[in-house]
Formats: structure tokens, sequence, C-alpha cells
């Protein structure tokens, strides 16, 4: 059985040791079915930092991240809807973690999540081998990629599903769809 976690998140800055997260967004898919589709917002925990700019980018204010639910409820209630699908005490059940530039930047923050909350056992319930769905869209679009300004999600997703809402970035929700939608045509 294969599980693979979409997900992304939103974040209060770039680094994932004193910045914390203000949304987690996913799709848990099992065997290519999508079986639950979850969008925590999150009060990140007191000690961390947060910087403007990164509240601007997903037009969030202090007052309204301050006004989620706590880390540590977040945490309890994703913890929980995970042992609906894996059983973290099986070494061979898993879920891949897939996102968007993933191993390089949400992966960070959700670990960082997992220590704050005292749960050192985030291998557990995933695979230490993720899926970057920008790796895999890199390799498909080789021979375009010199056409196209960037490589950003809202670029590769506009050039591979057409019409993208751009008000809607930086909403994970809306980020992780579009990202699992670039998944199914770059995976083969």
């Amino acid at each position: 059985m294969t599980k693979i976690l979409f997900f992304d998140v939103e974040t209060t800055g770039l680094d994932s040791k004193i910045h914390g997260m203000h949304q987690l967004s996913g799709i848990l898919e099992i065997d290519g079915e999508p079986v639950k589709t979850f969008d925590f917002k999150i009060n990140p925990a007191p000690h961390l930092q947060i910087d403007q700019e990164a509240l601007k980018i997903s037009g969030k204010t202090i007052d309204e991240i301050r006004a989620y639910p706590s880390e540590a409820e977040v945490y309890r209630r994703f913890i929980a809807m995970l042992l609906n699908y894996i059983d973290k005490f099986n070494k061979l059940d898993k879920a891949f973690l897939a996102g968007w530039n993933n191993a390089a930047f949400d992966n960070g923050f959700l670990r960082a999540f997992f220590e704050r909350n005292g749960d050192k056992y985030f291998g557990s319930w995933f695979w230490s081998n993720p899926l970057d769905v920008m790796v895999l869209a890199t390799e498909y679009l080789l021979n375009e990629r010199s056409t196209m300004l960037n490589f950003k999600l809202m670029t590769v997703a506009a050039f591979l599903l057409g019409g993208i809402d751009e008000s809607k970035l930086h909403d994970a929700t809306y980020d992780i769809e579009l990202t699992r939608n670039i998944y199914q045509i770059v995976k083969s």
C-alpha cells in the first residue's frame, strides 16, 4: 500500500529553527486515491519569530494568526488524523512526504513542529526519502525550461495546468492542490 502525504506550509519566516508554521494543509493519498484532506491554521509557539514580510506574502496579520489554535493543539489533531491511516509502530507502514520544493523547505518546518511538541519519532510516520514535485517537474520539463521565466509553483502550474487563480497562491490548501495536480502529470 503506497501512502503519499501531499502537504504545504505557510510560515512566519524562512528558518525552521526560529520561525513556525501558521498553516499546514494537505491531501493524504493511498494507492493513488485521496482519503483525507486537511487545513490546519496554527498560532505558532510564542517564542518563534514572526517576520512581517512572510505574513505579507500569505496575506495574514499577526492578530489573525494569534487567533488560530495553538501549535500544541494542532499537533494533537494532526497526530490523531495520522493515526487513522498510519501504524507508527509498523516499520513498513509510512507515508512519503510530497510537496513543491518540500525537501529543501517544508519538511524542515514539519520536523521542527514535531520536535517542539516533544515528538522524536518523525521517522515513525514518514519515509526519509521525500517526493519533491519540483524536482520531478524539472526532469519532465527539461526541454521547455529555457522558455520559462522561473520555476516557481505558479509558473509551472500555469504552464502545465493552464489557468490558475493567482489570488489564491500562498494559501497552503490551493498550493498543495496545484502541486498534486502537477505530480499527476509528471510522475510517469
